[in-house]
């Protein structure tokens, strides 16, 4: 992940989770240079991203502010955080991933109804682990339609899958439909996680749009019991 990513990434979690509140000064670029060990550019670069997510506001002569955000648009702003990869969310940490499978199959007729898809349709079929700083965290089941989501290769599949899709695709993620619920983990589950068979998982089922409504992803989540949680909004 590049430099300024991961300081746009990381300053977008500490605002969201009210690390800093409304109305409330930022560090100078200068101090932020220090403890990021970065260039004043780059963290231009990152706070140029917050800016345009409507999260802080520049003040000639002043400083930088975190922006007075109403409720609705909080509200917003942490239910997209949510739809972000395991490696944005995690900007601090390592993130690895072991292949499962990666084979391109006729997409079933459930895939085909989740995904929108005409019959006969072909989809990539995905499985992998992912590791936060070496600890097996989640087992991921992804399915992506192989004539939207193109050129997809091992490399890719090591990495973050959202990473190419935005900025080597150019494709925008908004949201995401996501169930999620918690059962025991099976054998093979209990293997790949380091768990007890019987222990505990929270499973998220869940299909992702792009902004132009398109569906791209449907997929099912396996979470380790220890690195799992959700934020959930309630309106009336």
């Amino acid at each position: 992940m590049q430099k300024y990513l991961f300081i746009y990434n990381d300053m977008k979690n500490r605002i969201l989770n009210g690390e800093f509140v409304a109305n409330e000064k930022l560090p100078f670029e200068k101090d932020l240079c220090i403890s990021y060990n970065t260039s004043k550019m780059t963290i231009k670069k990152a706070f140029d991203l917050l800016v345009e997510d409507g999260l802080i506001i520049k003040k000639r002569g002043v400083g930088t502010f975190i922006k007075d955000i109403n409720s609705k648009e909080m509200e917003r702003l942490i239910v997209t955080s949510q739809f972000q990869g395991l490696t944005s969310t995690n900007p601090k940490n390592k993130i690895t991933s072991k292949i499962l499978k990666f084979n391109i199959i006729p997409a079933d007729s459930d895939i085909e109804r989740q995904l929108n898809l005409t019959p006969d349709s072909f989809v990539y079929d995905i499985h992998r682990v992912r590791y936060t700083n070496g600890q097996p965290t989640v087992i991921e089941q992804t399915y992506m339609p192989i004539d939207l989501v193109v050129g997809l290769n091992k490399t890719h599949l090591k990495n973050s899958l959202y990473k190419y899709i935005e900025e080597e695709l150019n494709y925008k993620i908004q949201s995401a439909h996501r169930r999620v619920s918690v059962r025991k983990a099976t054998e093979e589950e209990a293997q790949n996680l380091e768990l007890q068979v019987g222990d505990p998982v929270a499973v998220a089922e869940q299909v992702a749009y792009f902004d132009n409504g398109r569906a791209f992803e449907y997929s099912f989540s396996v979470h380790h019991y220890n690195f799992y949680s959700a934020q959930f909004i309630v309106t009336k």
